[in-house]
């Protein structure tokens, strides 16, 4: 017998676990043509990767995520081949034009509209409130 869970508790749904939704960005960022030729030994998708998790984990800075380099659980959790060093980063992720995150950003937002993630954030006319800046992140959302 399959018990429910407890009163305010939510039921996870595996479209909207983070497993999923690094899933969509991994799609995402392997779509966006690498710029450099010839074929470089970090692939852009580790490089956007990578900048994603340092956002995610919260580091101060890259110079900070690159301490964090070796840790195969951190490559793991978010699917990346190769970590960038800071200033590998930089050179790789400076010329992209970020044009090309916009349609991942519309993959992921879908995702949570389908999910009816967002439907907490409903605000006026069919729009949602929601202020993301990159600085501050409630993982409780």
């Amino acid at each position: 017998m399959i018990l429910p869970p407890p009163p305010g508790v939510r039921k996870v749904r595996k479209q909207l676990s983070a497993d999923a939704l690094y899933a969509l960005l991994r799609e995402g960022f392997g779509r966006i043509p690498d710029h450099r030729q010839p074929k470089p030994p970090i692939p852009l998708r580790d490089a956007l990767l990578s900048a994603f998790a340092m956002f995610a984990l919260k580091d101060p800075s890259l110079l900070a995520f690159d301490q964090r380099r070796n840790d195969a659980n951190l490559k793991t959790l978010f699917g990346i081949g190769q970590i960038p060093s800071d200033t590998q980063t930089r050179e790789i992720l400076d010329p992209l034009d970020p044009e090309h995150l916009r349609p991942i950003f519309g993959d992921v937002f879908r995702q949570l509209q389908r999910g009816k993630a967002l439907e907490a954030f409903a605000f006026y006319n069919g729009c949602y409130l929601l202020a993301l800046d990159g600085t501050q992140c409630r993982h409780d959302l």
